[in-house]
């Protein structure tokens, strides 16, 4: 595993980043990854630990300890053979994953974790780099018909493991190219979108047919869920015409905020703002492009989706950016006597923050206010907790400028009349009910309808998606033909 010494000889090594002036002012991705010695030492800090906490910590299971070892030997082709065994897509991972492999790792009880993210992100890119990653063509059709509905990260594992296992899948994605919220809501500049491109060309070479533009069940009129269909399918049809169904829709409802003045112009749901931009840099025109471009924005929402509405107004020229959490100000440090080997609670800075941001916590939004109907600023208070609810703390009521707020605060499930079309049991959150028992998971109420990643589980992580897909491409297997040599 490693240097059997080199956790105590070598520091933890980071990914560089390119300068913010010269970042901001493109959506490229400007992350330097490591260089084969870099990726050499950094994999020699793994210990011989005798229980890989880091394995389960993963989601899919990557068989960490040994794709480290390859590195340590300058293998990089076993290498990848190692993490292409439980991970379909780790070009992904290795770039947007928060890697709780790292928060699991026995050398971050005491010290800086091994940088398994960034041998990973090494990984996959040598083997694109040297042509290791191609095509696996089933030698045996079974003649089976799958649908997979929704093309993000656990439809796009989903559909590849089952044309993998010799099913005859057809992938349908409402917007007109693939990817789900890969594609139109992660920026391009933490993943380029030439990445997935090339996935698909290899799941087409596998046999996994591909329709986009095409709706599958009906959105609500008034919904803001991004939708460029052409096309709509009945749910009905698609059961007909197929032997299994496959639901890997995202949680694609946001959470919203309903405030006076909510309904003024220039507030906005993030995966109004985020896909737009994402569509731009493909080359295609958007009409009325929500901009940020010289205007005081305010991003409310502290996790992931907010970071990113943060970093896509900076490279728009924003005059200024706040972010709102709602949640008190973590730690800066975790006690990791109390949190490892699990995910900690602790203050997160991400790159977008580090080009510009002003960060408030414990703020609450009571209003917006505008005139003539335009948004102009907003009215909070500071909030504390008390008995399981937040108090609003007297004298903190404050006003802010704003021509542009960006809501970001979450996903509350998947859109529920899709699930309804289907005649799918939900579970008190909204989502599509069904087990990830061994046996039977990831079936629904309705027979041959499965139902995987945030449709199932609700928001999550792409590494769960990626999981949640794989697990169901095997269940749907198992349900088709008796049994499955699929891995789970």
């Amino acid at each position: 595993m490693g240097k059997v010494t080199g956790f105590m000889e070598f520091e933890r090594i980071e990914e560089g980043y390119k300068p913010v002036p010269e970042r901001v002012k493109h959506y490229k991705e400007f992350v330097i990854g490591l260089d084969d010695q870099q990726a050499k030492v950094q994999a020699a800090r793994c210990m011989d630990c005798g229980t890989p906490f880091c394995n389960s910590g993963c989601p899919v299971n990557n068989v960490i300890p040994d794709f480290n070892d390859l590195v340590y030997q300058q293998d990089w082709k076993d290498a990848f053979t190692v993490l292409d065994s439980t991970n379909n897509f780790p070009e992904y991972t290795g770039r947007i994953c928060p890697a709780p492999c790292e928060a699991a790792c026995t050398l971050n009880y005491n010290a800086d974790p091994v940088g398994i993210k960034s041998i990973e992100h090494a990984i996959a890119d040598r083997a694109w780099e040297n042509g290791w990653v191609q095509p696996r063509i089933p030698r045996i059709k079974t003649g089976k018909k799958v649908a997979v509905v929704g093309s993000g990260p656990a439809g796009l594992a989903a559909a590849q493991q089952l044309a993998r296992a010799g099913h005859d899948v057809t992938l349908f994605e409402k917007n007109d190219r693939l990817g789900g919220l890969l594609r139109y809501g992660i920026p391009d500049f933490k993943m380029e979108k030439h990445l997935i491109d090339r996935r698909v060309e290899q799941m087409k070479a596998e046999g996994v047919t591909v329709r986009t533009g095409v709706m599958v069940g009906e959105l609500p009129k008034d919904s803001k869920v991004t939708n460029w269909a052409k096309e709509t399918i009945s749910p009905r049809q698609l059961q007909e015409q197929f032997d299994a169904v496959v639901l890997t829709g995202g949680a694609e409802q946001s959470r919203d905020l309903p405030v006076p003045g909510r309904d003024l112009d220039g507030v906005h749901f993030a995966m109004e703002f985020l896909p737009q931009q994402n569509k731009v840099n493909a080359g295609d025109k958007v009409k009325n492009q929500i901009r940020a471009d010289g205007k005081h924005v305010i991003v409310i929402g502290g996790g992931d989706t907010g970071s990113d509405c943060v970093g896509t107004s900076n490279r728009h020229g924003a005059k200024s950016v706040i972010q709102f959490e709602l949640m008190p100000m973590p730690p800066e440090e975790e006690n990791k006597a109390l949190t490892w080997p699990y995910w900690p609670y602790k203050l997160r800075t991400s790159s977008s923050h580090e080009e510009g941001v002003t960060r408030e916590f414990a703020i609450a939004t009571k209003e917006f206010i505008g005139e003539k109907g335009k948004l102009t600023g907003l009215k909070t208070v500071h909030v504390e907790m008390k008995d399981g609810k937040f108090v609003e703390i007297a004298g903190t009521e404050k006003e802010y400028k704003a021509d542009l707020v960006l809501l970001a605060m979450g996903f509350v499930s998947p859109v529920q009349t899709i699930l309804e079309g289907f005649g799918v049991d939900k579970d008190a959150r909204g989502n599509a009910k069904a087990t990830t028992d061994f046996h039977g998971g990831y079936a629904t109420n309705v027979p041959k309808v499965f139902a995987a990643g945030d449709m199932r589980r609700g928001q999550s992580l792409v590494v769960w998606a990626i999981r949640e897909g794989r697990q169901a491409a095997r269940a749907v297997d198992e349900f088709l033909m008796g049994f499955s040599d699929l891995p789970r």
